[in-house]
């Protein structure tokens, strides 16, 4: 619960920043604008993020008779969590992930490495699948496609704000408005990349709950997370920076702690691994 809320909370402020930032720059025209032209850029990205998001993984369709193990696992946790039975894929890499995808739990796909069924066990096997589940149920295809559209729409408004504060009078600058207008046009859409970030970040952790409160048992989880993160090191993946946030563990590698955690679309595995392990 304490995670929805933590997201919740932090759409809420993406959409302060978006009142906030039109209305200062361009009104309540300029708002409705880039919010419109962030709704059909990422209107299209949620209808069909999945099938490119399982193409360009390289996904093939697994079916019962070729993987009955896996397939069953799938039926079993479908059936617990109340969940319609989603599309199983593999893709062929090597590196030991999982994600899932679709725009909600009836039209939803869930994918698994090769590298996968090599690293972990059954037991974690079935926490890792728990918790790609446990996106498809706390629909956060939805929620990752709504902070999209609130960040692109800041984005959008702030790039033709820069553009605009070019062309701005001499008086304008003199009486200090056009540097304001442009430090804010720099700043806010920079904020609202990072709290999108942010609540990547939450649902990963809401993801990790809900899977390991499904199995009763949070270590399975948490020792899955850092086999996934051990092999992202020693196999890391080729692909698109837009789609790793899909993954279970970040398939570009971490970015370590610190400030530099603000930057990840994932948490620290440590910090995963210690919530986890709280859960019985």
């Amino acid at each position: 619960m304490g995670n929805q809320i933590k997201t919740i909370a932090l759409l809420g402020l993406l959409s302060i920043l978006l009142i906030t930032l039109g209305r200062m720059l361009g009104g309540v025209g300029g708002m409705y604008i880039g919010l419109l032209f962030a709704l059909v850029m990422n209107g299209v990205s949620y209808f069909y993020s999945d099938k490119i998001a399982l193409k360009m993984s390289g996904a093939k369709p697994v079916s019962q008779k070729e993987m009955p193990e896996l397939y069953g696992i799938v039926v079993d946790l479908s059936k617990k969590m109340d969940l319609p039975m989603p599309k199983l894929y593999m893709t062929p890499e090597r590196q030991a992930n999982a994600f899932a995808t679709g725009r909600d739990p009836n039209h939803a796909s869930v994918a698994v490495t090769a590298g996968i069924l090599d690293v972990l066990s059954k037991e974690e096997l079935k926490a890792v699948l728990a918790h790609e589940l446990g996106h498809v149920r706390n629909r956060d295809i939805l929620v990752a496609s709504v902070a999209a559209v609130i960040a692109s729409a800041i984005s959008f408004m702030g790039n033709m704000a820069m553009w605009g504060s070019f062309g701005r009078s001499r008086d304008d600058e003199d009486s200090g408005g056009g540097a304001f207008a442009l430090l804010a046009a720099i700043l806010v859409p920079i904020g609202a990349s990072l709290i999108q970030l942010a609540i990547s970040r939450q649902r990963e952790f809401g993801a990790d709950e809900t899977g390991a409160r499904t199995i009763g048992n949070g270590e399975p989880l948490a020792k899955a997370l850092v086999a996934i993160h051990d092999s992202a090191k020693a196999h890391p993946m080729r692909t698109n920076p837009a789609f790793s946030s899909l993954y279970i563990g970040n398939p570009l590698g971490g970015l370590g702690g610190g400030l530099m955690k603000l930057f990840s679309t994932h948490p620290p595995v440590e910090e995963r691994v210690a919530r986890l392990k709280k859960i019985h």
